[in-house]
């Protein structure tokens, strides 16, 4: 089963940008869909935007126009550009296949992501 290893979170203040990574264990290239999903305090797990291997983007309402995903299947990797940041976006950012599988699903660590003053 593959795994995925997040990174690039961080401290930002409102307005502020971050890029997200996501390195997988093996080759994502027969993987249709990759997506980013992201947790806040108290909050259940939620979808943020997800690409197809035909580079077909969908996105979350609240952060449509303001992120952008993108895959590089050469490198095993999905990378998650964040733009004017707002203070609700504060969550752990997670990726992982898209759609999700039924039942259990092999979540990383994840990367903590805060936008404050």
């Amino acid at each position: 089963q593959v795994q995925f290893v997040e990174s690039g979170g961080g401290l930002v203040q409102p307005g502020g940008s971050l890029r997200l990574s996501c390195a997988a264990s093996r080759s994502i290239f027969s993987i249709y869909g990759m997506g980013w999903y992201r947790q806040a305090p108290g909050k259940q797990r939620e979808f943020v935007a997800r690409i197809t291997g035909g580079s077909n983007r969908l996105y979350a309402d609240s952060v449509k126009g303001r992120f952008t995903i993108s895959r590089d299947n050469a490198k095993n990797t999905v990378y998650l550009q964040m733009n004017s940041l707002k203070p609700e976006d504060t969550a752990v950012y997670y990726c992982n296949v898209y759609p999700l599988p039924t039942g259990s699903v092999n979540w990383g660590q994840g990367t903590q992501v805060t936008v404050s003053s």
